[in-house]
């Protein structure tokens, strides 16, 4: 996992997945300008369009939360407000 984080290029991922990597992080930096070529690597590495769906989906909200939880200030909840959250959960549901 360290070699992945560190460069995912570099690490002992299979080539399959170094090609799915290396889009993902062409969507995560430079969406504007992946273009057709760049998606035809991928299906050439045999990913289909809904792996690739899928793949950009989870890209796409992650980008979105970490968004959401910098702006709301999720980041700055008391070690406290986690835990009671937590417990909260653990004796109900998610649901409030």
């Amino acid at each position: 996992m360290q070699e992945v984080l560190h460069d995912a290029q570099t690490s002992r991922l299979d080539a399959r997945h170094k090609v799915l990597f290396a889009f993902i992080d062409r969507v995560n930096h430079d969406s504007p300008r992946i273009t057709a070529d760049d998606v035809a690597a991928v299906r050439a590495a045999g990913w289909t369009d809904e792996a690739l769906y899928f793949a950009i989906t989870v890209c796409a909200l992650f980008n979105f939360y970490n968004r959401w939880i910098d702006a709301t200030g999720v980041h700055a909840m008391s070690e406290e407000a986690h835990r009671a959250g937590g417990k909260r959960s653990a004796r109900g549901s998610y649901a409030r």
